[in-house]
């Protein structure tokens, strides 16, 4: 594939990426990356790459063996096993601990694999889209690996208090030491004290896995939520959640996790084509099409 760029010619190789995780049948990615590779002309096949934790090690092996790899998505549950296997990471992935992005390049005539984090760009862009752009005062729904990219994110959007809504304390312990590294007063604590004060907060991120916040609905109050208060659900499988659509019903606003996914997918695009000039706004809304997205406000 020959493609120009800044009046010179670009030669491309054909190459392959994938999203690797479990369960990933009911994942988009392929669908994005498909649409954008397209549009650029950028010749690279995509596909699902099904795989647990305990696989990590041969997911690793296999992309430094194989001819071809640009890059790979990663999902549950494997953003934080796989940092570890990395020849590199990002500073990002140093700070939060899990990667959702490895980029596949060539360094001194061996395979170099690079951890990058893009769900923090794309929590921001999907909040921002919404208009959600400064807040204060958040709360976080779980303590896991997205979570610790949810934090991340508000701090850049200006936050100072981050609550992270758990069962069990000593979960947030993590991610409650990654906030404090990064300037905001962090607390972990249980649905109904979120509930009871839910009027504080700008903005929430539910991080937990599809129908997972469904059993929370009663205990947050949701009477009591400031009209306009942006969720953003992570889990877009199925869509809408209970929680997304009594958040709707109760005067939030709701960004579905679909959102996020489409605009860290974007930054992986990037990454994995090498492709430096491109209209990302067009390449956007392509994948937009390609996942019955509305195309993002300019």
């Amino acid at each position: 594939m020959v493609r120009r760029q800044r009046g010179h010619l670009q030669v491309i190789a054909p190459g392959k990426a994938a999203v690797f995780g479990q369960p990933i049948a009911h994942s988009k990615s392929p669908a994005l990356h498909r649409a954008a590779y397209a549009a650029l002309d950028v010749p690279i096949d995509y596909q699902c790459l099904e795989a647990g934790a305990g696989q990590a090690p041969e997911l690793a092996e296999r992309m430094r063996e194989e001819a071809g790899w640009r890059g790979a998505s990663v999902t549950m549950p494997l953003k934080n096993v796989m940092v570890p296997l990395m020849d590199s990471v990002s500073e990002r992935v140093q700070r939060l601990g899990v990667l959702n992005t490895i980029v596949v390049s060539q360094a001194s005539g061996r395979v170099h694999l690079r951890g990058e984090n893009t769900d923090v760009d794309g929590i921001i862009r999907a909040l921002a889209e919404a208009g959600a752009q400064h807040v204060n005062t958040v709360a976080v729904l779980g303590a896991g690996s997205t979570a610790t990219a949810a934090t991340e994110a508000f701090q850049a959007m200006g936050a100072t208090t981050v609550d992270y809504v758990v069962r069990d304390a000593g979960r947030a312990t993590g991610v409650i030491e990654l906030a404090t590294e990064l300037g905001c007063t962090a607390t972990a604590i249980d649905v109904a004290a979120a509930g009871q004060d839910l009027n504080r907060y700008d903005a929430v991120v539910s991080t937990l896995p599809p129908r997972a916040a469904d059993a929370l609905i009663a205990d947050l109050q949701l009477q009591k939520l400031r009209p306009g208060t942006a969720l953003l659900d992570v889990a877009y499988d199925p869509w809408p959640s209970a929680l997304a659509t009594a958040w709707e019903a109760a005067g939030g606003m709701v960004i579905g996790g679909l959102s996020m996914l489409l605009h860290q997918a974007v930054e992986q695009v990037k990454m994995f084509s090498g492709v430096t000039e491109a209209d990302w706004g067009q390449v956007t809304n392509v994948m937009c099409d390609a996942v019955g997205l509305p195309h993002p406000r300019t």
